[in-house]
């Protein structure tokens, strides 16, 4: 039976993806910490994929409306983030495999697509907030 409810599949989509990007912020965070310690090994997360794929299962899973969510395909709560260890490519020779411009970089992604994320979803409800007030 299909979800009825207040909130469309896009606000679960974007819940979903900020807190994936809640969980890159810190290891990034955590990376950029250990820059200077002997062996540790840099870690990023996966979870694009993830994404994508339950968002095809929600836009493939309701023919009636090509290019919208549908409530019942594609379960974002599902989404996991992969964890990857990075080897050591510095060639320093103390097996760090951090590279702080790399991680400076993937730092400042990270945070502009959550800023794009959060935009979006206050947007949604301010939709909402104007269909409750009557267009007023």
């Amino acid at each position: 039976m299909p979800r009825i409810g207040l909130f469309d599949r896009t606000i679960d989509l974007l819940q979903k993806t900020l807190d994936l990007r809640m969980q890159n912020q810190q290891v990034i965070s955590a990376n950029i910490a250990n820059v200077d310690t002997p062996g540790y090994r840099g870690v990023h997360l996966e979870f694009e994929d993830g994404l994508k794929r339950a968002l095809a299962n929600s836009a493939a899973g309701d023919a009636r409306a090509p290019g919208l969510l549908s409530a019942a395909a594609g379960n974002f709560e599902h989404v996991q983030a992969r964890v990857v260890r990075t080897a050591d490519q510095s060639g320093i020779g103390d097996r760090n495999g951090v590279n702080l411009e790399e991680e400076m970089i993937a730092l400042a992604e990270n945070q502009m697509l959550y800023e794009a994320a959060t935009q979006m979803i206050s947007k949604k409800l301010g939709l909402l907030r104007y269909v409750i007030q009557e267009g007023r």
